[in-house]
């Protein structure tokens, strides 16, 4: 091919890919069974056999699962928009960030690990943009293989199937950087200050991973246990218990289990709680429904008064501004 025929070819640019877990694209029973199989098929968030997995996952959990899920969805779900609040906030915080830091030469964009839209099409996007260097950021402050390992995971395989291949670079867990540190103590001194009532306790909810996960290795209770440490560094006058959520299965998982605790609270004296989860970069039905509705009617059925949850930091100024501080590390 002569150099005066040679196709024009975008390059030079960097691309900022910021990934969440994933959302289905709607409620209805169809795109919840689509998005619970592509996640429950995940060999790092299911480490069972994976022939008696896949028999289990298709007889059973994608038969009568979809309809208990797509209902949860129903209630949270942002109908204005029509998007889920996860997808919601995700794409509010690429646009704020796209705002901050976005040039001529950085592209930002954002991708859902499971569902849409997905990470192998905003990475072949940010390539035919001519983005020749790519930043990943999976929003999960405290590191887990089925969590942050698994963005990685679909990242490489993405990136082996690319004949031109961008260079690459995935930023970590973040756990205890000052600024996130900082943003939920203010989330948490905020929601005290609007509520009219002391908390007894503040909960700091964390989704679970089985205990076997973390026998083998996992670090992931680490660091939620250390994010509960810097926060409650900062306040002296609560007490601030850390629990875990959102478990699946008849295995054991990491304790204490959140569920249990609110129903066990006011047995103890304990009927005024907030909950913070700082897991969650975003709220979504694990925090909306799971904790902010279940857990409330369950709280308050055993005998609690006053119960709010304080929310994630979402698309706030101060998330943003750990987002960019994140992202810049590896711009320049």
């Amino acid at each position: 091919m002569t150099e005066d025929k040679h196709p024009e070819i975008n390059y030079g640019k960097s691309g900022v890919l910021i990934v969440n877990l994933g959302t289905p694209d709607s409620t209805s029973w169809w795109d919840i069974r689509k998005y619970l199989n592509e996640f429950l098929s995940d060999r790092r968030v299911i480490e069972l056999n994976p022939i008696v997995w896949k028999v289990i996952l298709n007889l059973f959990i994608l038969t009568f699962r979809p309809s208990k899920t797509a209902h949860a969805y129903k209630k949270i779900w942002f109908k204005d928009s029509n998007m889920s609040p996860l997808l919601f906030y995700t794409k509010s915080q690429a646009q704020k960030l796209k705002e901050k830091i976005e040039t001529k030469n950085i592209i930002v964009d954002f991708a859902m690990r499971y569902g849409n839209p997905s990470i192998k099409s905003k990475l072949q996007l940010l390539k035919e943009k001519g983005c020749e260097n790519i930043i990943v950021l999976p929003l999960y402050p405290q590191y887990a293989a089925a969590t942050t390992a698994t963005v990685c995971d679909e990242v490489y395989r993405s990136l082996m199937k690319m004949r031109w291949q961008p260079s690459l670079q995935i930023i970590p867990h973040y756990e205890s950087e000052p600024l996130y540190i900082d943003a939920l103590i203010k989330s948490i001194k905020n929601k005290i200050n609007s509520i009219k009532w002391k908390p007894d306790i503040i909960i700091a909810s964390y989704h679970g991973i089985p205990q076997s996960y973390f026998d083998k290795g996992d670090p992931y209770q680490c660091y939620c246990q250390k994010t509960t440490r810097l926060i409650k560094d900062n306040f002296k006058d609560y007490e601030i218990q850390t629990t875990f959520q959102s478990r699946f299965g008849p295995q054991k998982w990491l304790q204490p289990y959140t569920d249990k605790t609110l129903e066990t609270l006011p047995k103890k004296g304990l009927k005024n709680i907030l909950v913070i989860c700082p897991g969650f970069a975003s709220d979504c039905v694990e925090t909306l429904e799971e904790i902010s509705i279940q857990g409330k009617e369950s709280f308050i059925k055993n005998g609690g008064k006053n119960f709010d949850l304080i929310p994630c930091l979402n698309d706030s100024a101060d998330h943003i501004d750990l987002l960019e501080t994140l992202v810049k590390r590896y711009l320049f």
